[in-house]
This record gives C-alpha cells, structure tokens and sequence, in this order.
C-alpha cells in the first residue's frame, strides 16, 4: 500500500501535497475540492503521482471526480506527471498556457532542452518517462480564462517573468493565488517568528525582470489575503512579501550586471547569490547554519545562476543594450 505523502489541508477546500521532488518541502501539488469534484493544481513527475493517487483514496475522491488539472506552466517540475495524471484520471481536461499546449502534445523538444541540462540519465533519475497527451483533453488558457470547478470561478491570468507560458490562478471565495513559481520559492524550514522567506526563481531560459515585477504588481492588485507556491504551500504577509520580491529581483539582475565583463561568470554570480540570500537570511531571523541553509538552497542557486546569465546574454544581444 502506497504511504501518504504529507499533506496540509486548509478551509475552502485547498490542501497542498509534497510532490516527492528531490527532497520533502521541495515542491507541492495542490489539490482544490468543491463539492464532489476536485482539481490538482500542477504535477510534480510522474514519481508524484502513487502518492497523489493514495492521497485521493484516503479522501475518498474517486478518480473519475478530478475534472481539471491546471499547469501554471510546463516546467518539468511542475508538468512532469501530466501525462500520467491524465491516463489515470479519466474525465480530467488539463488546462495550459497557450504557449505550452503544443509541448504537453508532443513533448519531444521539451524533454531535449532539460536533457540538455541535467544529462539523459539524470533525467531519467528524476523525471522517468514523459507522455503525450491528446490534444481533445487540452484546453487551451489565454489570459483570463475563467474555468468553474463544480460552479466555483477559477481565473486564470498570464503571469509571464520566470516564464513565458506562465498564468496564475485567483480564487477569489477563498482569497487565494496559485501562482505557480511567479511570486517566487519560499521553503518551510526558513519560517521565522511567525514570517514566511520568499525569494525569486529565476531558472533558465525565459527570465525578464520587467515581466516579473508587473506580474507581481498585477496579482497583488487583486489583494489576495494567502498564496499558494508550487515551492513550498501557502504563505501569508502577501504585501511584505511582494515587496521583497520585487527587492531581491532588482538585487538578482544587478549582480548578473556586475558579471558581465567576467569571462567565467557561474561561479561569481553563485557565490554573490549565495552570500545575497545568506545575509537576507540572517536579518529575517533564520536561525539555521550557512552550511544548512546553503545546501537546502544548492539546485535553486544553481538555476537561479544559469537563468540570470542567459538572460544577460539576451540582453547583451540587444542593439543598442549595455549590461549596466
């Protein structure tokens, strides 16, 4: 019999579920119930999805009651198991950007640019095997679609910035964003006096600081009272927070800029990100050891890095553009 994986479960119906990704806390799948139909809210792999389906047992949600599962975007880590979900759950129509619906398809040139990234067996490792979906069971989501899960409006909203085939979802009964990794990462283990830590996911290949910040703006403009982040669950204190995000994008770009007349820039923009979060950190009361808080940060450092400097490389590209 499958174990549960950890699962918080919150009014109005929303529960968030550990996706098993790399390590517990990492990444959540969120589950919406309303009545007798539910949805999930992202994927995880398809490593996620015997915990998923143990978890929809246990609350006796039958398969054939999941009617959506939304991507806020086709990130592996969040569409990875899409194609699983969708062969066991069999009335469900998966909801994706426009801008991804073609890869959730044919996944082909989606998997070659992460294999290009990790390696095929590292891929494998985490990812396993990718599926195809219908294109009959997709519905296509371009800005503000409003989807009714049993009745209850579920608006979505393209949220570009960490990338181009993003959108958010506003639940506005329970006051709540999904959103997916466009208002930014923020782990458990870093809560401090009662105050979540959120910071920016800058991964490659689409990160446009100017994009980031209006989708934050945009989505704080619908005065959301709590927020779901794929890394990790709900979070509070949304104006703190976006004020934070918006700091630490600013930080995040001018160090990329301080890079760009370095030949070898990965390592200076990982130690300057290091030592930015470490120090923002210890000033928000975190109370673990920099070795600690380094290594729950290594894979997010590491991405963070190589997005900013293919973003800079963009912008180096531009005519007319200066790095600073």
């Amino acid at each position: 019999m499958e174990q549960l994986p950890a699962i918080i479960d919150y009014p109005d119906g929303i529960s968030v579920i550990d996706a098993r990704y790399h390590r517990p806390g990492r990444a959540a799948i969120h589950l919406i119930t309303e009545g007798n139909k539910a949805a999930l809210v992202d994927t995880g792999t398809r490593f996620s999805v015997p915990g998923i389906m143990a978890v929809l047992a246990h609350k006796q949600i039958a398969p054939e009651q999941i009617d959506y599962i939304f991507l806020t975007h086709i990130h592996l880590d969040h569409a990875g198991g899409a194609g699983e979900f969708m062969q066991q759950l069999p009335n469900a129509r998966l909801v994706v950007h426009p801008r991804g619906a073609s890869h959730m398809v044919n996944p082909m040139k989606l998997i070659a640019g992460v294999m290009a990234v990790y390696g095929e067996s590292e891929f494998r490792r985490i990812y396993g095997e990718i599926q195809p979906i219908s294109a009959e069971r997709i519905i296509e989501a371009p800005d503000d679609t409003l989807i009714k899960l049993n009745g209850r409006p579920l608006r979505l909203l393209d949220t570009p910035g960490h990338a181009r085939h993003h959108y958010c979802i506003h639940d506005a009964g329970s006051a709540s964003i999904f959103t997916g990794d466009t208002f930014g990462v923020s782990y458990r283990e870093f809560d401090a006096n009662g105050l979540e830590f959120v910071f920016p996911t800058t991964s490659p290949v689409q990160f446009d600081p100017e994009a980031a910040h209006a989708s934050i703006n945009r989505l704080m403009a619908l005065r959301p009272e709590q927020a779901f982040l794929t890394h990790y669950g709900r979070i509070r204190n949304l104006p703190h927070h976006a004020s934070q995000m918006h700091a630490l994008i600013d930080a995040f770009v001018g160090i990329v800029q301080q890079a760009a007349e370095i030949p070898d820039r990965q390592p200076f923009i990982v130690k300057a990100l290091q030592d930015l979060l470490w120090e923002r950190l210890i000033t928000h009361g975190c109370t673990l050891t920099r070795d600690a808080v380094l290594s729950i940060l290594q894979t997010d450092i590491r991405l963070n890095a190589q997005g900013l400097e293919i973003w800079l490389e963009q912008t180096l590209r531009q005519p007319g553009q200066a790095a600073g």
